[in-house]
């Protein structure tokens, strides 16, 4: 036994020995050397252009094909969109066989999001529609404010990678979830805090193409106000939630503008800028350019659309519960809106202006129930529906996911416990205010 060990351990020895004298006995690998560049040209020849005031896309099609294959062109283009609607600035690429005249193929860019493709085919030309690829991934912001919720949202360096338009599309998301918890406007003060976190589809230039708040928590003078997002229907027309599963939704909303500063306050006395006289000022007036939209704070029906004396352009709403909400001194109307049109809350019903009396472009807004006139800040709106009774075991299990989304992210909130009580009353399930908060 221990002759055969010895053997062995020779053996296996001989073996590394023959191993290590072999490896330094390969033949070096042949190189070929460096190869001397080889120029090829390009497969096509490329034309960008971008369509100038007043230019047409048939236009900028003759001289590329004749008058029987632009005729081809723009038949093939009108399969997706209509080429007498195309803005200024559109970008049209055109793509043509190397070392030839001959075009083989039109790129328009209808939209960021949308290019017709138009490609010679046997019998003529053919078109198809190519959408612009996308990826999703998840914004995290904190912020705590030290002058205005713009400034400090535009200037968040957790936003750096998002473009100046985008945030400020993400400002407008925020003012339309938390629009009536607080108006971002007038609420705000300093050392407020807020944290967020937002879904977004990007797209290659780094652009959003759409983008979902997915839970956000705001601060006001030490009070947080909390949205999630729940969609019961699982149809992608979701809604917001606070953490007891009541909706942030109420019957109206608190200002018919997005974000936007206030200039006058409704008060029963005060000098008319105009008439220089006292006189009640039963609404609120909204600083904005000529052309801002003007939203219906509710669901109603249009009871008056025209002219109204010293109101210049005004709608009228008149909703349920004997509520009436009026829309002043407007430069035009939606078009869709008439006499007798129902409207549901946030739809578009005309636009800012300075007709009537008014010494600058703003909207004027009342609120009168019964008759009588209501202070549109001081009424206490009633909320929306709450999260249905059916759909409240997974409404938890989604808003717990998404709230620890916001634990995730740095800073500090008042204090909030989990209670994981069983029960059917609202507090249980999720995070709560604690004591001392």
């Amino acid at each position: 036994m221990v002759k055969r060990n010895v053997r062995s351990i020779i053996s296996r020895g001989a073996i590394a020995i023959a191993a290590i004298v072999c490896s330094s006995c390969e033949p070096e690998v042949p190189s070929v050397g460096f190869l001397e560049t080889v120029w090829v040209p390009p497969a096509e020849k490329v034309e960008v252009h971008s369509l100038g005031q007043g230019e047409t896309f048939g236009g900028l099609l003759y001289g590329a094909v004749d008058a029987n294959e632009q005729d081809e062109v723009l038949r093939a283009f009108q399969n997706y969109a209509d080429p007498r609607r195309l803005r200024e600035r559109t970008n049209v690429v055109l793509r043509y066989r190397a070392g030839t005249n001959k075009l083989r193929s039109v790129d328009v860019a209808v939209s960021k999001d949308r290019t017709v493709r138009l490609t010679r085919v046997d019998d003529g030309w053919g078109s198809r529609l190519v959408e612009t690829p996308i990826f999703v991934d998840t914004v995290y912001a904190t912020g705590e404010i030290s002058e205005t919720f713009w400034g400090s949202v535009v200037n968040n360096v957790d936003l750096v990678e998002m473009t100046f338009e985008d945030r400020n599309l993400l400002i407008d998301r925020l003012d339309n979830v938390f629009q009536w918890q607080m108006d971002f406007s007038r609420q705000i003060r300093e050392g407020d805090s807020y944290r967020f976190v937002f879904e977004r589809e990007v797209r290659p230039d780094g652009s959003m193409r759409d983008g979902k708040l997915l839970a956000a928590e705001f601060v006001n003078l030490g009070v947080p106000y909390h949205a999630i997002y729940f969609d019961p229907n699982g149809d992608g027309y979701g809604s917001y939630f606070d953490l007891d599963g009541e909706s942030v939704r109420r019957a109206f909303l608190l200002k018919p503008l997005s974000y936007r500063r206030i200039s006058g306050r409704f008060s029963s006395g005060r000098r008319h800028p105009i008439l220089n006289t006292i006189r009640a000022h039963r609404g609120i007036d909204y600083a904005a350019s000529i052309g801002t939209p003007v939203m219906a704070t509710s669901d109603g029906v249009i009871i008056h659309r025209g002219p109204k004396g010293s109101f210049g352009n005004t709608v009228e709403i008149r909703h349920s519960n004997g509520w009436v909400t009026r829309y002043a001194h407007l430069n035009g109307f939606n078009g869709d809106v008439n006499l007798g049109t129902r409207v549901r809350q946030s739809d578009v019903i005309g636009y800012v202006g300075m007709t009537g009396l008014a010494t600058g472009p703003h909207l004027h807004y009342e609120m009168l129930q019964n008759g009588r006139h209501q202070d549109p800040l001081a009424v206490d709106l009633p909320s929306g529906d709450p999260v249905p009774a059916d759909d409240m075991t997974r409404w938890r299990a989604e808003m717990s996911g998404r709230y620890e989304l916001l634990e995730t992210i740095r800073g500090q909130s008042p204090l909030r416990t989990f209670e994981a009580e069983a029960g059917d009353g609202r507090a249980s399930g999720g995070p709560q205010q604690g004591e001392g908060a």
